[in-house]
């Protein structure tokens, strides 16, 4: 196993719940999926499992290497939560394509959040080829 790349981000709250605010759905369509918008609507505090879904996001691309370059979506990169609660990243689109040509297999996230911060951690792993 090879450590390609890491990441992390943290955001306020708040500013996510502003942006809701003043851009409603349209915001919301644009920077997640639609079973990303489920689970945190569902969720007494959405806010936060919105920043902190706006944080992994911006973990997980600094872990491939990318950035927000031409190609990448918000929706690119979706968090799904397995049962338990453990939170698993999937790619599509340009952040797949980019993390195919970096050899990155796997990416592996931790979020946490409270009323006014979202954070995550993402790190981006090749594994070995069998032998």
């Amino acid at each position: 196993m090879e450590i390609i790349g890491i990441g992390t981000d943290i955001i306020e709250c708040l500013r996510i719940a502003q942006m809701i605010e003043k851009h409603g759905e349209q915001f919301i369509n644009r920077v997640y999926t639609p079973r990303e918008i489920e689970y945190s609507s569902g969720r007494k505090s959405a806010t936060q499992h919105y920043a902190g879904r706006w944080a992994a996001k911006e973990a997980v691309l600094k872990a491939i290497g990318t950035g927000w370059i031409k190609g990448i979506t918000w929706r690119d990169v979706e968090v799904e939560n397995q049962f338990g609660g453990k939170p698993v990243i999937n790619l599509s689109g340009g952040a797949l394509e980019s993390s195919k040509k970096r050899g990155i297999d796997q990416i592996m996230i931790s979020i946490s959040h409270c009323r006014s911060h979202a954070t995550a951690y993402a790190l981006a792993i090749k594994h070995d080829a069998p032998s």
